[in-house]
């Protein structure tokens, strides 16, 4: 069933105007999927900047739950939970030294420091914007853009689950749900400014020219629409005498762990590899121990196996699981 949501609504998603107006306009939506593709089309390429700086001042300061004046309830209520995990591992110094940071980083760049909260922690949130704090202001305000991309399609996803007329009967729309509402995209556009800035407070930064891992997961159970936590990962290469694998012979000999994980609160792995510049090419193999997760569900284990080309190895590899009882997918984000 199509379902139209109002202004205000598509607001509480996004701070821009522009954005909402142009939502209710794309209404009505059949599905999730839908609107959440509209939703990237219309923020990435119709919203200007100003709309992406009016959406950005909608966020109240990471640490400080004061609504701004252009949050709505729903917005600011939401932003609340997603912090909720930040606030509860924080203490009085590490509040204070995040106050600090946010207010060298609005103003060297203009705007609040966005980053899609859930699930994380004071330290881990402090210790993102310190390495983004080195970014050029054109790398930045991407990256903003990504991260407020990124609330907006956890924050459709709750307002859609808010109808109980929403139809998420089949495995299919439940996985594209998931795949649109959690993807962890961070595109960054170039480089990192390596040296500290004269504005930082007497620290200095070391900033590789690959910022995360090259391989990465997270898991999404899209049976309860939430990030999957405590799930063993195992990260494998194949070294085996043939150059790869043989079809049918997936779970033969040959494959060399690289690393081993549990997911967090947030559905995201561990560190799998070490953070290089070039990651080997050649055939990979991530394994979920589901079975343990979900003692009742179909699937013991999952394993993805993906290659890796000589093309390919200074790009980044996120493979993440869509999981239910009875289904799984995958696909290769970025």
């Amino acid at each position: 069933m199509a379902v139209s949501f109002k202004e205000e609504e598509f607001l509480s998603c996004c701070g821009s105007t522009r954005f909402a107006k142009d939502m209710v306009l794309a209404s009505p939506f059949p599905s999730l999927e839908h609107a959440v593709s509209v939703a990237r089309d219309v923020w990435f390429n119709i919203v200007d900047v100003n709309g992406w700086l009016q959406a950005f001042s909608a966020h109240p300061q990471i640490g400080h739950m004061h609504a701004p004046s252009q949050a709505s309830h729903t917005s600011f209520q939401w932003s609340k939970g997603e912090q909720s995990t930040a606030l509860a591992t924080a203490n009085g110094s590490s509040l204070q030294e995040l106050s600090e940071w946010n207010a060298l980083y609005k103003n060297k760049f203009g705007f609040v420091f966005l980053i899609c909260a859930s699930g994380r922690s004071t330290d881990e949130i402090l210790a993102e914007l310190k390495r983004r704090y080195t970014n050029r202001p054109i790398v930045e305000f991407e990256i903003a853009a990504q991260e407020q991309m990124k609330i907006t399609e956890l924050r459709l996803a709750k307002l859609f689950s808010s109808r109980e007329n929403i139809s998420t009967t089949t495995d299919k729309d439940s996985t594209i749900v998931a795949k649109k509402a959690e993807e962890d995209r961070i595109n960054i556009i170039g480089g990192h400014v390596t040296a500290a800035p004269a504005s930082s407070p007497g620290k200095s930064f070391q900033t590789a020219s690959r910022t995360r891992p090259p391989i990465t997961t997270h898991v999404l159970d899209i049976s309860r629409g939430s990030p999957a936590a405590g799930i063993e990962v195992l990260l494998e290469v194949w070294q085996g005498t043939e150059s790869r694998p043989a079809f049918g012979d997936a779970d033969g000999g040959g494959w060399t762990v690289q690393g081993s994980s549990k997911t967090d609160l947030d559905g995201r792995s561990g560190q799998l590899l070490s953070i290089v510049d070039d990651v080997n090419p050649g055939i990979y193999r991530i394994s979920f121990n589901t079975g343990k997760y979900n003692p009742k569900g179909f699937f013991p284990y999952v394993s993805i196996v993906f290659e890796i080309q000589e093309s390919q190895k200074k790009q980044h590899f996120h493979v993440p699981l869509l999981l239910s009882p009875f289904s799984f997918s995958t696909y290769r984000g970025s």
